[in-house]
């Protein structure tokens, strides 16, 4: 597990973003290559 934190490294939401599609949401993960945005899970 990799936990990266954007208001930590800002550097970091790019990448964010991509994995979102665009949504500036948390949490975003990637499990098995499906991305989950957001605490309801979309």
């Amino acid at each position: 597990m990799r936990y990266l934190n954007v208001r930590a490294d800002p550097s970091l939401l790019d990448e964010m973003l991509v994995l979102s599609g665009g949504q500036r949401r948390v949490p975003v993960i990637v499990e098995d290559g499906k991305v989950t945005v957001g605490f309801g899970g979309t």
